[in-house]
């Protein structure tokens, strides 16, 4: 504050710094909120993911025990008397 209140070439150049740091600060600080923006969606991306691989896991082993049990014969089936 006090920089912008004296009238020289001294304040006048710490003013104009000051304004060219809170300049880039800010700056510096929505780039990384658009960083944290994005890693955010990419960790709700994957969150899901969990339940997912388990369901199939699931699905996976339901099919393998359908595999497992006696299938029954397709065809011609002969008449036993």
């Amino acid at each position: 504050m006090l920089s912008s209140v004296l009238n020289s070439s001294v304040a006048i150049n710490v003013n104009i710094q000051i304004i060219r740091v809170f300049t880039k600060m800010r700056e510096m600080l929505l780039t990384h909120k658009d960083l944290l923006i994005q890693m955010e969606e990419i960790r709700k991306k994957v969150s899901g993911q969990d339940e997912k691989i388990e369901l199939v896991f699931n699905y996976l082993k339901q099919f393998i025990k359908e595999q497992e049990k006696p299938r029954t014969s397709i065809g011609y089936k002969t008449k036993k008397d």
